[in-house]
């Protein structure tokens, strides 16, 4: 059965670092900010809910995906970043839906729940 994707209110992308990669990072969001009309979270220097380690959160709307990602994809700096839609299923959404650019982290899914 196909889902049908008008369940999907918009995307987030979680930008994940450490103190190494924490300068990365900060180029990634500016080219974000420079180049989108997205929505930065603030900067979590310590794991919070499910994710394992630092990141920030970019919120953007399903029309920029098709930009946004490419974009992502080319300029990430060998940052890890998950990728998922918004469809009111947070579990689904940061596993069965989830795109991952580098490697895939282990996600505290019990958070979710």
């Amino acid at each position: 059965m196909k889902k049908d994707t008008v369940k999907i209110t918009g995307f987030h992308a979680h930008v994940y670092f450490d103190d190494a990669t924490r300068e990365a990072a900060a180029r990634v969001h500016e080219g974000l900010s420079a180049n989108f009309d997205v929505r930065l979270g603030r900067w979590h220097e310590k794991p919070v809910g499910p994710h394992p380690i630092g990141m920030y959160q970019v919120a953007f709307s399903p029309e920029l995906f098709g930009t946004l990602v490419p974009w992502l994809m080319l300029n990430r700096e060998d940052l890890d970043i998950l990728i998922h839609p918004s469809t009111g299923d947070d579990v689904a959404d940061h596993t069965d839906h989830a795109l991952w650019l580098g490697d895939k982290l282990e996600l505290n899914i019990e958070f979710l729940q």
